[in-house]
């Protein structure tokens, strides 16, 4: 087969992984006219359609779905294979792709990324800022980083980072508009910022002392995706937040943000980076590495 087709197949799995002809070519870093192209002249050149295309969505066609279970194994087989043939050179070389939240990027990956890219400068890293919990076997990912608690148990799982603890805050102006609450259950009657999840919804504040743990469901005004964004909400004086105490250390120290419910903090696991049960790629295995010896 010419490498132009190989090609056409890898620009095929792209688009079926990302349903979006856009994203697709973002990460093929062609335009996204040229992919729609590829993608046509290889629907020609097989005599049938391969997707279903509308406004809003790009789907598999029943010839597409058998294409992708036929190409899609044997294309992961040969990055593999080139990934650890490149090893030989004794540059290792090849690409990471990674599924992480945003805040795991931040506090664990990002710390120890630069002096890896800059030991290693054939290997790729790709990350997917992503609070669902990604399919990172049927989205092709090398790996992905989650909360210790949360990853599946057919997964090889390597902790990566400290317990996380938790933390209600809110800026001084909020506070002196309204009473301090004194047990987990008088944020019903506070505006807080909610953090919403792609598939679990609202993220749930969890509270624990001693022994007794509560679950509360807040409200408010504003909702968001993003912990940043969320942080910067509560800096605004919009409301309390539920966030990890390292993400805002420097808004307390300085006096930016108050902590309340000290007493009742909530302390999660910390992430771990996890990969399917098989030989990982020699690229994988130096980051793993990096990222259990990063400080």
């Amino acid at each position: 087969m010419s490498d132009a087709k190989l090609r056409d197949l890898q620009a095929f799995l792209v688009v079926a992984e990302e349903q979006n002809f856009t994203r697709a070519a973002a990460r093929l870093g062609v335009s996204q006219s040229a992919l729609s192209q590829t993608v046509r002249a290889l629907e020609e050149r097989m005599d049938m359609p391969l997707f279903l295309r509308s406004t809003r969505k790009v789907s598999l066609t029943e010839a597409g779905e058998r294409l992708r279970a036929l190409v899609g194994p044997a294309m992961e087989e040969i990055r593999q294979g080139l990934a650890q043939i490149s090893a030989l050179r004794g540059r290792p070389a090849g690409t990471i792709r990674i599924s992480a939240d945003e805040y795991a990027v931040r506090s664990v990956l990002w710390p120890a990324l630069p002096a890896f890219m800059a030991s290693y400068p054939d290997i790729q890293v790709e990350i997917a800022t992503d609070y669902g919990l990604a399919d990172i076997v049927g989205q092709r990912y090398d790996a992905g980083v989650r909360r210790g608690g949360l990853v599946s148990k057919d997964m090889i799982a390597v902790r990566i980072g400290p317990d996380i603890p938790m933390v209600v805050v809110g800026a001084p102006a909020y506070l002196e508009r309204h009473a301090r609450p004194r047990h987990p259950q008088a944020l019903i009657e506070h505006n807080c910022v909610n953090l919403r999840l792609p598939a679990q919804g609202y993220f749930a504040w969890s509270f624990r002392k001693g022994a007794k743990e509560h679950r509360i469901k807040v409200d408010g005004q504003l909702v968001l995706n993003s912990l940043l964004q969320i942080v910067e909400a509560a800096l605004a004086g919009v409301g309390l937040v539920h966030v990890p105490e390292q993400l805002v250390r420097e808004h307390l120290d300085a006096g930016r943000l108050l902590e309340v419910l000290r007493e009742w903090r909530q302390t999660y696991e910390g992430y771990h980076l996890y990969y399917p049960n098989r030989r990982k790629s020699p690229a994988l295995a130096l980051l793993v590495e990096a990222l259990r010896h990063a400080p």
